[in-house]
């Protein structure tokens, strides 16, 4: 078979599939796209190819002009042998943090997750949001109970059974009704959306961010059962599974959660929980570990309106660029190995731009395009105009991230809150062995999405009682204002997520009084 004659999997689409259709289909059509040209995209970028490479290459050149005069006196951050060497930041927490916080948290009553979950819901009236799909009726109060413990036993991964058993008056069919007509995915995005809201416009908070900033990293779980899109990944360690891909806020609320393939590029779907989150949160600037980066997410990012701030750890190999030649800036020429390719950002502009404004109207998910952008022929050219747009912001990214130490401090915060929730997620999820047992994506999704809730729940219960914790301390005169930003609402020493058990007297006092058998 000659070389041009191998069939790729973009070369073949099904009529009226989401997954495999014409690339074409997947974006607004042309003609609409030429008619709202002329108005309004809501994309951050000019749509006039000139305007937009003339501003770059201005913002491009001042940065490196920059660095290049000030090489020799950048804090932490070696230029040497053509490589970037940054040294790692030193701690900025105080050491008496710790102490303050967890003389807050000793001031919080011990509570149960049932009592939190039931004060919570009274505050927020979270649980509203979950209406029936077919009569279209909130719960009531006695639904309302049904709906947390089904909540409960799949956000802690107990299950509906043993959930069932250990709560006297609700049985396994009232909760299988619940998962069924009251827990899809928009009552559980909505209801999301209502506890992040109301914790953003509590006064706590603002000491940890304004809601502007978030990160988003992976929590793997094992799939102890066969389902299709389990991966197997020996960076996990055996067995199968899949990942629990989070974004959290600076605000410490958790407000966009996905299940993805274990060996997926966690890169791709980064813009799906930017523009699709329903909550108030205005994020601008987010960040990933060294995974969660390619260029193309780059280039569409920076074309969407927000900024791409990953942490890098393999930051000595990346490559620089520049429009003109590397010899226009003596001590960072061995550091630009690239050039921008102009030409074929100028033949493809039009269409990657109708490629992110596609997106930004969720006529196609970002993590769907970007994973077929590779596979037709035929599209590899505006793959390839998006990659160099990407290396243009990649480019000023680590120019900004040599430069300035206080953005280097801000990534590293905002990924520290993304471990500290992952580590509360593990805490609560402790059923089955933290292992999932859903074949399909859609029931895993419903798990993953249950656990968001609770933990949802539990950063707004504590950082009620953590403001009250504060309020008495300041009454006291033993409140350090200042440490404040450096407590998270995600401890749970004090909550019990076991519940509890009763002991019976009553039962039979010896062996010829023996329960009956199960006998079908």
């Amino acid at each position: 078979m000659g070389k041009n004659t191998h069939v790729r999997s973009g070369d073949i689409s099904i009529v009226g599939s989401r997954q495999h259709k014409d690339f074409d289909e997947y974006l607004l059509p042309k003609t609409e796209w030429n008619r709202i040209q002329q108005s309004d995209t809501k994309l951050a970028v000019s749509t006039s190819v000139n305007e937009y490479l003339e501003e770059r290459i201005e913002s491009l050149s001042q940065r490196l002009q920059w660095v290049s005069e000030n090489a020799d006196v950048l804090a932490g951050v070696n230029l040497e042998n053509g490589k970037f060497h940054v040294e790692r930041l030193e701690k900025d927490v105080p050491d008496e943090a710790r102490e303050f916080s967890l003389s807050l948290y000793e001031l919080l009553p011990r509570v149960k997750l049932t009592d939190l979950l039931m004060e919570v819901a009274q505050w927020t009236g979270f649980h509203e949001e979950f209406v029936h799909a077919s009569t279209n009726r909130s719960p009531n109060d006695e639904e309302t109970t049904v709906l947390l413990a089904t909540l409960m036993a799949m956000g802690t991964n107990v299950g509906l059974t043993k959930m069932a058993e250990a709560t006297p008056g609700i049985s396994y069919r009232q909760m299988a009704n619940v998962a069924q007509w009251r827990l899809y995915e928009d009552a559980m995005n909505k209801a999301q959306a209502v506890l992040v809201n109301f914790h953003h416009r509590l006064a706590l908070p603002s000491f940890w961010g304004d809601g502007t900033t978030s990160s988003s990293d992976g929590m793997r779980v094992q799939i102890g059962v066969a389902a299709l899109h389990a991966d197997a990944n020996p960076h996990y360690g055996t067995g199968k599974g899949a990942t629990i891909y989070r974004f959290v806020s600076d605000q410490f609320s958790s407000f966009y959660t996905k299940v993805i393939n274990t060996n997926s590029r966690d890169a791709v779907h980064v813009i799906d929980g930017l523009l699709h989150h329903e909550t108030d949160l205005a994020i601008e600037e987010h960040y990933t570990d060294t995974a969660g980066y390619t260029d193309q997410v780059f280039g569409l990012t920076h074309l969407l309106g927000f900024r791409f701030a990953p942490r890098l750890r393999d930051l000595s190999d990346s490559k620089l660029y520049t429009f003109g030649k590397p010899t226009e800036f003596p001590k960072l020429e061995k550091l630009l190995r690239g050039q921008i390719g102009t030409k074929v950002i100028r033949e493809n502009y039009d269409d990657v731009l109708r490629l992110a404004h596609s997106i930004r109207e969720g006529l196609v998910s970002a993590s769907l395009i970007m994973g077929k952008l590779g596979s037709y022929s035929r599209q590899n050219s505006v793959a390839t105009a998006l990659r160099e747009m990407g290396r243009i912001e990649k480019t000023n990214f680590i120019l900004d991230y040599l430069s300035n130490e206080t953005l280097r401090r801000r990534i590293h915060r905002g990924l520290n809150k993304g471990e500290a929730m992952n580590a509360l997620a593990r805490a609560i999820f402790f059923g089955k062995y933290g292992e999932l047992r859903e074949r399909a994506l859609q029931d895993q999704l419903q798990r993953a999405s249950a656990l968001n809730i609770l933990i949802n729940a539990i950063s707004v219960w504590n950082t009620v009682y953590l403001a009250k914790a504060t309020e008495f301390k300041r009454k006291a005169g033993t409140l350090n204002e200042d440490l404040l930003n450096h407590i998270s609402p995600l401890g749970w020493e004090h909550i019990n997520f076991l519940g509890e058990y009763t002991f019976n007297s009553k039962l039979p006092e010896t062996v010829n009084g023996l329960r009956p058998l199960r006998i079908q």
